[in-house]
């Protein structure tokens, strides 16, 4: 192996073990806590802001397009979105750490909207560890359940149905 690839193999080492120094140091949310405020825009650069969606149950998933685990989840998170939109569920996928490219190339396989989250701005207020990390957030606007990893539909569904309102007014 020649000089060249022995430091890049150093650096790409380094930052994982600073990565992972820096992910143990933050606490994860907890629940009953208020959500962070979240204002990201979407794929066609509509603001979007996790506080005018108080009165609906929010998943909101944290995923980077590179992620293995992320791109399982997909398809089952998308189940959850279809069949539960309409009945003061939301799911709000924010993109983090990927090229908009690669995130425009994902998204027809994503139903439900798409924060794009270019800088990274959300990820200390919401203690990312990791991706993927799914909060689910009441009507209140409190955190009431933290997937970290590849959240199943099944999972998803036994968190927000008890959160889910017995009748509901789209808005």
């Amino acid at each position: 192996m020649n000089s060249w690839a022995k430091l890049a193999v150093l650096v790409v080492v380094t930052v994982l073990v600073t990565q992972l120094i820096v992910q143990r140091s933050l606490p994860a949310l907890g629940e009953g806590t208020a959500a962070p405020p979240l204002v990201l825009p979407d794929l066609e650069g509509r603001p979007v802001d996790l506080a005018a969606l108080r009165g609906k149950v929010v998943a909101v998933n944290f995923w980077a397009s590179w992620c293995a685990p992320c791109i399982v989840e997909i398809p089952e998170l998308a189940e959850v979105w279809k069949e539960h939109q309409g009945r003061c569920f939301e799911l709000l996928g924010v993109a983090e750490e990927s090229a908009r490219e690669d995130v425009l190339r994902m998204a027809p396989s994503m139903p439900y909207p798409i924060l794009f989250d270019e800088r990274a701005e959300a990820l200390g207020a919401w203690k990312i560890q990791g991706y993927p990390r799914t909060y689910v957030v009441d009507a209140e606007g409190k955190v009431r359940h933290t997937f970290q990893g590849a959240v199943r539909k099944r999972q998803l569904e036994e968190a927000i149905r008890p959160l889910l309102p017995a009748t509901c007014t789209p808005g």
